[in-house]
């Protein structure tokens, strides 16, 4: 990794999408069951601006921002938006937005859009297109949306788990259908089953979706094993339920033994990763135990594999990640990893907790082998 303030010309351009506006999406005032409002003082969502804004900080503060490619970002059109969500989702939105916004979950507790909250929401959505654009056009060697709201849970038909269109889904699809790309594939590693993206490409079988996430966490039931995919796409569908406490041996091993073969079986275009920080040690709404360190290693990975099977083409969209101490620096690693600037800055939360590197355990080991099983199922490229 080059040392900070290197030339740019000997390091592989990284694009950023950053929009303001998508920095004020408005989750409200009030977040939890409504059953309790009364009884006590309301708190904020958990997806607020704070994470996201201090990234930006941390990103603006070392001089890295300076050292990427600011990308334009304009609103995805609803030919976008409508390549993976229904005409009743996205009316919805729209209406809702229009008379002053409101919850548009229909299960699974609040997912809020304010007013204009679809303009935002297109946003960064478009950010995402953005991204694919400038890596396809080669003026980047890979990018990152840095963008609110997240995309991940919300599938076809409705937003959920703070997730209103899903993103990096509209992302791909732009990829697939205007630079007619055969295959690509999604490396989701938010804490949180990438659901919603599942959902969408169940019987594509153009789009392999890989997702590593805490067992039974969110959506409850959802993201097994036994989920590999529609009779059009069998096997298209890799989901790798670690559980609670896994640290970043197990990552690391995942990613060795399934998520990497997987790939190389499948042999994708593009590689999209919706970028979640929630496997962080600190996270609120987590139960896993990775660092900053440990995100720069699987981006390493990713980064390659890319660069083996695909020609570098890597879009990162931006998902979870809600302690506002420690995932700035999470990110950190990941801009570093991407871009090949070191900044020299240190987490100052790198080493708290049992997150270093160590044997695995019998039941983290059973469900990386039983993963490792599906690999037969994987489509080949």
């Amino acid at each position: 990794m080059a040392s900070f303030g290197e030339p740019m010309e000997e390091i592989l351009p990284t694009g950023l999408a950053w929009e303001e506006k998508t920095m004020w999406h408005d989750t409200g005032l009030y977040f939890g069951p409504k059953d309790v409002s009364y009884w006590i003082e309301p708190i904020v969502s958990p997806e607020n601006v704070d994470c996201k804004r201090r990234i930006k900080n941390l990103l603006d503060a070392t001089g890295l921002t300076e050292q990427l490619i600011a990308l334009k970002v304009e609103p995805a059109s609803d030919t976008d938006l409508l390549a993976v969500h229904s005409k009743n989702h996205l009316q919805y939105i729209k209406d809702t937005s229009s008379s002053g916004g409101g919850n548009v979950a229909k299960q699974f507790g609040t997912t809020r859009v304010g007013e204009n909250g679809f303009e935002i929401a297109a946003l960064a959505a478009g950010a995402a297109i953005s991204c694919v654009k400038a890596v396809m056009s080669g003026a980047v060697n890979n990018a990152y949306a840095l963008i609110r709201p997240p995309g991940h849970h919300a599938d076809a038909e409705q937003s959920m788990g703070f997730c209103v269109f899903n993103n990096a889904a509209i992302a791909a699809s732009f990829a697939l259908r205007d630079h007619e790309l055969e295959r690509v594939a999604f490396v989701d590693w938010d804490v949180h089953h990438g659901n919603g993206t599942q959902s969408i490409f169940w019987n594509d079988d153009r789009v392999l979706t890989i997702s590593i996430h805490q067992d039974n966490c969110f959506p409850p039931d959802s993201g097994s094993l036994s989920e590999v995919g529609g009779k059009k796409a069998l096997g298209s569908c890799l989901n790798i339920p670690l559980p609670p406490g896994s640290n970043e041996s197990v990552y690391l091993t995942a990613f060795e033994r399934v998520i990497l073969p997987a790939l190389r079986k499948f042999k994708p275009d593009f590689i999209f990763v919706p970028c979640g920080f929630d496997a962080g040690f600190h996270d609120p709404l987590g139960r896993m135990m990775l660092r900053s360190e440990s995100f720069r290693k699987l981006t390493k990975m990713i980064k390659e594999i890319a660069e083996e099977l695909c020609e570098g083409r890597l879009v990162m969209t931006h998902e979870g990640g809600y302690s506002p101490h420690s995932v700035p620096f999470h990110a950190l690693a990941v801009f570093e990893e991407l871009s090949g600037i070191d900044t020299n800055i240190i987490d100052p939360y790198g080493n708290t907790g049992n997150c270093e590197v160590s044997k695995l355990l019998r039941h983290e080991e059973d469900v990386i082998s039983a993963a490792e099983n599906l690999l037969l199922y994987v489509p080949e490229g």
